[in-house]
Protein backbone atom coordinates (compact mmCIF):
# COMPACT_ATOMS: atom_id res chain seq x y z
CA UNK A 1 0.00 0.00 0.00
CA UNK A 2 1.60 3.45 -0.99
CA UNK A 3 1.88 6.07 1.94
CA UNK A 4 -1.21 8.51 2.38
CA UNK A 5 -0.64 11.91 1.40
CA UNK A 6 -2.52 14.74 3.38
CA UNK A 7 -2.46 17.59 1.06
CA UNK A 8 -3.28 21.27 2.48
CA UNK A 9 -4.57 24.54 1.44
CA UNK A 10 -2.46 27.61 3.24
CA UNK A 11 -4.78 30.61 3.62
CA UNK A 12 -7.46 29.99 5.81
CA UNK A 13 -6.67 26.37 6.54
CA UNK A 14 -3.62 25.86 8.19
CA UNK A 15 -2.93 29.78 8.79
CA UNK A 16 -4.69 32.30 9.87
CA UNK A 17 -3.06 35.01 7.21
CA UNK A 18 -6.13 37.34 7.24
CA UNK A 19 -4.78 39.64 9.21
CA UNK A 20 -2.13 40.80 7.53
CA UNK A 21 -3.30 40.11 4.01
CA UNK A 22 -6.01 42.77 4.82
CA UNK A 23 -3.75 45.14 6.05
CA UNK A 24 -1.80 44.78 3.12
CA UNK A 25 -4.65 45.00 0.86
CA UNK A 26 -5.76 48.60 2.71
CA UNK A 27 -2.26 50.19 2.27
CA UNK A 28 -2.04 49.45 -0.83
CA UNK A 29 -5.27 50.88 -1.79
CA UNK A 30 -4.86 53.59 0.55
CA UNK A 31 -1.18 55.16 -1.24
CA UNK A 32 -3.88 55.19 -4.28
CA UNK A 33 -6.22 57.26 -2.73
CA UNK A 34 -8.91 54.55 -2.19
CA UNK A 35 -11.09 53.64 0.67
CA UNK A 36 -10.51 50.59 2.65
CA UNK A 37 -12.26 47.59 2.61
CA UNK A 38 -14.16 46.53 5.51
CA UNK A 39 -12.51 43.13 7.01
CA UNK A 40 -15.15 41.01 6.77
CA UNK A 41 -15.41 41.69 2.85
CA UNK A 42 -12.07 41.57 3.12
CA UNK A 43 -11.63 38.18 4.70
CA UNK A 44 -14.17 36.81 2.39
CA UNK A 45 -12.11 38.03 -1.15
CA UNK A 46 -9.05 35.45 0.26
CA UNK A 47 -8.58 32.39 -1.29
CA UNK A 48 -7.94 32.87 -5.15
CA UNK A 49 -4.43 34.84 -4.63
CA UNK A 50 -3.26 37.96 -4.43
CA UNK A 51 -4.73 39.53 -7.70
CA UNK A 52 -8.18 37.98 -6.98
CA UNK A 53 -7.94 39.66 -3.47
CA UNK A 54 -8.03 43.07 -4.83
CA UNK A 55 -10.46 42.23 -7.21
CA UNK A 56 -12.55 41.27 -5.14
CA UNK A 57 -12.06 43.85 -2.94
CA UNK A 58 -12.56 46.59 -5.05
CA UNK A 59 -16.11 45.22 -6.08
CA UNK A 60 -16.92 44.91 -2.49
CA UNK A 61 -16.14 48.81 -2.17
CA UNK A 62 -17.65 49.27 -5.76
CA UNK A 63 -14.31 50.81 -7.19
CA UNK A 64 -13.51 50.15 -10.73
CA UNK A 65 -10.06 50.48 -11.53
CA UNK A 66 -7.96 49.95 -14.99
CA UNK A 67 -6.20 46.85 -15.89
CA UNK A 68 -2.79 48.96 -15.35
CA UNK A 69 -4.03 50.40 -12.10
CA UNK A 70 -4.94 46.62 -10.56
CA UNK A 71 -1.43 45.80 -12.26
CA UNK A 72 0.66 48.63 -10.14
CA UNK A 73 -1.81 47.55 -7.08
CA UNK A 74 -0.77 43.55 -7.63
CA UNK A 75 3.41 44.60 -7.49
CA UNK A 76 2.86 47.10 -4.60
CA UNK A 77 0.58 44.42 -2.31
CA UNK A 78 3.23 41.64 -3.07
CA UNK A 79 6.08 43.64 -2.03
CA UNK A 80 4.37 45.30 0.97
CA UNK A 81 2.91 41.69 1.75
CA UNK A 82 6.57 40.13 1.76
CA UNK A 83 8.16 42.38 3.71
CA UNK A 84 4.68 41.89 6.76
CA UNK A 85 4.12 38.40 6.11
CA UNK A 86 4.12 37.11 9.31
CA UNK A 87 3.28 40.26 11.15
CA UNK A 88 0.36 38.99 12.90
CA UNK A 89 -0.62 35.43 11.09
CA UNK A 90 -0.44 32.80 13.15
CA UNK A 91 -0.98 29.22 12.72
CA UNK A 92 -4.46 28.12 13.88
CA UNK A 93 -4.40 26.16 17.06
CA UNK A 94 -3.10 22.13 17.12
CA UNK A 95 -1.75 22.78 13.78
CA UNK A 96 2.11 22.00 14.27
CA UNK A 97 1.11 19.33 17.00
CA UNK A 98 -1.30 17.60 14.29
CA UNK A 99 1.41 18.15 11.96
CA UNK A 100 4.06 16.77 14.34
CA UNK A 101 1.89 13.41 14.97
CA UNK A 102 1.27 12.67 10.76
CA UNK A 103 4.60 12.88 10.34
CA UNK A 104 5.20 10.74 12.96
CA UNK A 105 2.92 8.20 11.44
CA UNK A 106 4.58 8.13 7.79
CA UNK A 107 1.97 10.30 6.16
CA UNK A 108 3.44 12.43 3.22
CA UNK A 109 2.35 16.28 3.83
CA UNK A 110 2.08 19.07 1.42
CA UNK A 111 0.64 22.22 0.71
CA UNK A 112 -1.09 23.07 -2.21
CA UNK A 113 -2.45 26.40 -2.36
CA UNK A 114 -4.09 29.38 -4.55
CA UNK A 115 -1.30 31.84 -2.60
CA UNK A 116 2.12 32.20 -4.81
CA UNK A 117 4.60 29.49 -4.33
CA UNK A 118 7.27 31.90 -3.11
CA UNK A 119 5.13 33.96 -0.59
CA UNK A 120 3.77 30.43 0.55
CA UNK A 121 7.11 29.39 1.33
CA UNK A 122 8.05 32.38 2.88
CA UNK A 123 5.24 32.06 5.30
CA UNK A 124 5.63 28.77 5.81
CA UNK A 125 9.49 28.91 7.12
CA UNK A 126 8.84 32.05 9.06
CA UNK A 127 6.25 30.03 11.15
CA UNK A 128 8.96 27.54 11.43
CA UNK A 129 6.49 24.81 9.97
CA UNK A 130 8.26 24.51 6.39
CA UNK A 131 10.02 21.31 7.32
CA UNK A 132 6.58 19.29 7.69
CA UNK A 133 6.26 19.66 3.83
CA UNK A 134 7.48 17.16 1.02
CA UNK A 135 6.03 19.53 -1.05
CA UNK A 136 4.97 23.42 -1.22
CA UNK A 137 3.19 24.03 -4.61
CA UNK A 138 1.50 27.71 -5.72
CA UNK A 139 -0.19 29.22 -8.44
CA UNK A 140 2.66 29.39 -10.33
CA UNK A 141 4.01 26.40 -9.71
CA UNK A 142 2.54 25.16 -12.52
CA UNK A 143 0.86 27.41 -13.91
CA UNK A 144 -2.44 26.38 -12.94
CA UNK A 145 -4.79 26.62 -9.95
CA UNK A 146 -7.56 25.57 -7.60
CA UNK A 147 -9.85 24.93 -8.61
CA UNK A 148 -8.37 22.56 -11.68
CA UNK A 149 -7.65 19.61 -10.03
CA UNK A 150 -4.32 18.77 -12.19
CA UNK A 151 -2.48 21.59 -9.19
CA UNK A 152 -3.69 18.63 -6.72
CA UNK A 153 -2.51 15.87 -8.92
CA UNK A 154 0.66 17.75 -9.69
CA UNK A 155 1.62 18.51 -5.94
CA UNK A 156 0.59 15.17 -4.48
CA UNK A 157 3.23 13.61 -7.24
CA UNK A 158 5.60 16.56 -6.30
CA UNK A 159 5.97 15.42 -2.74
CA UNK A 160 6.18 11.81 -3.92
CA UNK A 161 2.82 10.53 -3.60
CA UNK A 162 0.13 8.70 -5.34
CA UNK A 163 -3.74 10.16 -5.86
CA UNK A 164 -4.80 6.91 -5.17
CA UNK A 165 -3.95 7.44 -1.39
CA UNK A 166 -4.35 10.72 -0.94
CA UNK A 167 -7.06 13.30 1.18
CA UNK A 168 -7.20 16.72 0.51
CA UNK A 169 -7.93 18.98 3.37
CA UNK A 170 -9.38 23.13 3.11
CA UNK A 171 -11.43 25.36 4.07
CA UNK A 172 -13.93 26.67 1.25
CA UNK A 173 -16.19 25.50 -1.78
CA UNK A 174 -13.27 25.50 -4.41
CA UNK A 175 -10.78 23.38 -1.99
CA UNK A 176 -14.11 21.06 -1.95
CA UNK A 177 -14.28 20.85 -5.89
CA UNK A 178 -10.74 20.87 -6.86
CA UNK A 179 -10.78 17.79 -4.83
CA UNK A 180 -13.87 16.33 -6.32
CA UNK A 181 -12.56 17.01 -9.61
CA UNK A 182 -9.31 14.86 -8.47
CA UNK A 183 -11.54 11.75 -7.20
CA UNK A 184 -9.82 12.71 -3.74
CA UNK A 185 -11.40 12.69 -0.59
CA UNK A 186 -11.79 16.28 1.21
CA UNK A 187 -11.88 17.07 5.24
CA UNK A 188 -12.93 20.65 5.31
CA UNK A 189 -12.35 23.06 8.64
CA UNK A 190 -15.05 25.03 9.64
CA UNK A 191 -12.88 28.04 10.92
CA UNK A 192 -11.74 29.72 7.51
CA UNK A 193 -12.64 32.01 4.72
CA UNK A 194 -16.03 31.35 3.67
CA UNK A 195 -18.53 32.70 3.27
CA UNK A 196 -21.37 30.29 3.75
CA UNK A 197 -21.10 26.48 5.95
CA UNK A 198 -18.56 24.82 4.85
CA UNK A 199 -20.93 22.13 5.78
CA UNK A 200 -22.81 23.31 2.32
CA UNK A 201 -20.70 22.12 0.05
CA UNK A 202 -20.76 18.42 1.32
CA UNK A 203 -17.14 18.01 2.10
CA UNK A 204 -16.35 14.10 3.64
CA UNK A 205 -15.72 15.36 7.02
CA UNK A 206 -15.97 18.70 8.53
CA UNK A 207 -13.66 19.82 11.85
CA UNK A 208 -13.91 22.23 14.29
CA UNK A 209 -10.31 21.77 15.20
CA UNK A 210 -6.63 20.56 14.02
CA UNK A 211 -6.43 18.20 16.85
CA UNK A 212 -9.53 16.30 15.11
CA UNK A 213 -8.08 15.53 12.33
CA UNK A 214 -6.40 12.23 12.69
CA UNK A 215 -9.62 10.79 13.62
CA UNK A 216 -11.55 12.55 10.64
CA UNK A 217 -8.46 10.65 8.67
CA UNK A 218 -8.76 7.43 10.28
CA UNK A 219 -12.71 7.67 9.11
CA UNK A 220 -12.22 8.74 5.56
CA UNK A 221 -9.33 6.10 5.50
CA UNK A 222 -12.03 3.53 7.12
CA UNK A 223 -14.68 4.51 4.86
CA UNK A 224 -16.84 5.77 7.36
Amino acid sequence: MPRTTIAFDLDGTLVDTAPDLIDTLNVVLAREGIPPVPHEQARLSIGGGARAMISRGLTAIRREVSSAELDKLFVDFIEHYSAHIADRSRPFPGVERALERLSADDYILAVCTNKLEGLSRQLLETLRLSRYFAAICGQDTFAVQKPDPAILVRTIAAAGGNTSAAIMVGDSETDVLTARAADISVIAVDFGYTERPIAEFNPDHVISHFDDLENAIARVMNGA
